[in-house]
């Protein structure tokens, strides 16, 4: 196939061009010197860079033309990176001044994991003069990346080509099998942070963002951290340092990048064109946590909502193919393409989505309304994600409510009664996490869920103690709050995970911050907490002792 800078060229020049796809090269080298030959007068001939990209079989599988000083390569995406990490592709392109690689081929070796990269130098007269070439480098103790050769005389390269690559291959493979399971069908990424914040709130976030990650499943490789004087509009960080860490990335076989900053729909799809490796950000991810761990028709319906909303601005398509085509003045042209048909699909969705949930918000107003006329008391646990309101309620009620060390382990809203002495109860409830950053498309798709809230006598704000961020945490839980107009409800502060503090540092905090101290594993601890509920709701009932 013939990419690239054809304008200009006549009938034959083109056909000519063609005529390279024909050939095949052995696959024990590089380039036969009948095809280098041919390539050299043909570029000096056109004044104009030609370059071949051949398979491990010999096979030319396109043939570029660029100008006189650069080639742009196509997309190859179609070609899969092997076990090895390899592409199965070599580059081979013509010099018109017989200089070495440049960096911009060399980057294209690292960031298109070729096999090999090489230029013939083209003398005056059109013949093969020089030859340079580069491979990529298993990990070494000099961290080299890439290794370069370089020959006066093209017709002195002596290379088995095939012998050669089996040996990388087989190098880059066993590398990798020592750091990583190359069986392993989970996504393994590298999280990417760009902020001009300080340092420990950064180091902070992305602490956050691995346990997400660890929570939909993903294998951490690495982080990233860069602190620019100036956010780039395009790329987030500077195009150089991000083609830098994509092929770290590569290096270390990662299928994915996560940012920990929210990319806008333009920021997506630069770094997209960038890459081949699959890019989200922080909002995608709690997304796909979501996707997965709702259950009930009410949470699913929420997230596919939450999820085409964060979609809709992002579908792109690519060149003219993709815009409106008008057939003229007055001409109705060929109707809408298919970018257009995507959006049109998701915007009938969303609406559907939106009035199935107002269906069930009014079946969840029925059921608010019947727990309302029974005159119980409503509870309801709130708080950041993994600070333990699952084991909490079911500590508190005998429950077997979903509960693990993971963010976000639970999403379906669950109610359960809990019993005081004298026949006394309240209806107390279990909430969604909390977390910062939290995407504005899941705040407004779960504000049906946390709708609950609205009839609550009572807020428990379960706060993880033992959290470095713990005053963050509040913060963030206090934000959301307010922003769903959450805010005028009582809130009873409750320190769990006081087991992993000495005694002293937790009530010196509980007093602090006028909280009630508990460790949700041990019933014995509940005491002051059962009878703060019961001060609340039935002040002049007579105190109970503690549940053991």
């Amino acid at each position: 196939m013939l990419h690239g800078n054809t304008s200009g060229l006549k009938a034959a020049q083109l056909k000519a061009l063609e005529r390279i796809q024909r050939r095949q090269i052995s696959p024990n080298e590089v380039i036969s010197a009948e095809l280098a030959s041919f390539m050299c007068g043909l570029a000096r001939e056109l004044n104009r860079q030609i370059g071949v990209l051949v398979d491990r079989s010999g096979s030319i599988q396109h043939v570029i033309i660029g100008t006189d000083r650069e080639i742009v390569l196509p997309d190859l995406s179609g070609y899969a990176l092997g076990r090895s990490g390899l592409r199965g592709l070599r580059y081979i392109h013509t010099h018109l001044k017989n200089e070495p690689l440049s960096q911009d081929d060399l980057t294209d070796l690292s960031l298109l994991r070729l096999d090999l990269v090489a230029a013939i130098g083209v003398d005056a007269e059109g013949a093969p003069q020089g030859f340079y070439y580069a491979h990529l480098l298993p990990p070494n103790p000099q961290q080299l990346q890439v290794e370069q050769h370089e020959l006066k005389d093209f017709h002195t390269l002596e290379l088995d080509l095939k012998a050669f690559l089996t040996a990388l291959a087989t190098e880059l493979e066993r590398s990798a099998a020592e750091t990583i399971d190359l069986s392993d069908p989970n996504e393994r990424a590298l999280l990417i942070s760009v902020s001009k914040q300080a340092k420990n709130a950064i180091e902070n976030s992305l602490t956050e963002l691995q346990e997400l990650a660890r929570t939909a499943g993903v294998t951490v490789l690495g982080t990233v951290i860069q602190r620019p004087s100036r956010i780039n509009p395009r790329f987030l960080m500077g195009e150089g340092k991000l083609k830098e860490v994509v092929i770290s990335a590569l290096q270390q076989r990662a299928t994915l990048l996560i940012f920990d900053q929210n990319l806008t729909p333009t920021q997506v799809r630069s770094i997209s064109a960038l890459t081949e490796l699959k890019t989200i950000d922080r909002s995608q991810l709690i997304l796909d946590i979501f996707a997965s761990r709702a259950h009930t028709m009410d949470g699913k319906v929420q997230v596919e909502l939450a999820q085409l909303k964060y979609i809709l601005p992002r579908l792109s398509g690519k060149g003219t193919e993709m815009s409106r085509l008008m057939g003229g003045i007055g001409g109705r042209g060929p109707g809408e393409t298919k970018l257009e048909t995507d959006r049109r699909r998701i915007r009938d969705r969303i609406s559907h989505l939106e009035k199935r949930l107002k269906k069930m918000s009014s079946s969840r107003l029925q059921r608010r309304q019947r727990r309302i006329r029974a005159n119980v008391p409503i509870v309801s646990i709130v708080g950041y994600t993994n600070a333990g309101k699952s084991t909490l309620l079911n500590a508190l009620t005998s429950s077997d409510v979903l509960a693990e060390d993971k963010l976000f382990a639970t999403l379906d809203t669950a109610t359960r009664r809990l019993r005081f002495p004298l026949d006394r109860e309240v209806i107390i409830t279990d909430t969604v996490g909390f977390i910062r950053d939290l995407p504005p498309s899941l705040m407004g798709a779960f504000k049906a869920t946390l709708e609950e809230l609205e009839d609550a006598d009572l807020l428990l704000q379960v706060v993880d103690i033992s959290d470095p961020c713990f005053e963050e945490h509040i913060e963030a839980v206090d934000k959301i709050l307010a922003d769903l107009n959450f805010a005028h409800i009582p809130r009873l502060l409750v320190f769990n995970k006081t087991d992993r503090l000495n005694q002293g540092e937790s009530e010196e905090l509980s007093r602090r911050f006028a909280a009630v101290a508990v460790c949700a594993h041990e019933r014995s601890s509940f005491g002051p907490l059962m009878e703060a509920l019961q001060t609340r709701f039935w002040p002049h009932e007579e105190a109970f002792e503690n549940i053991d």
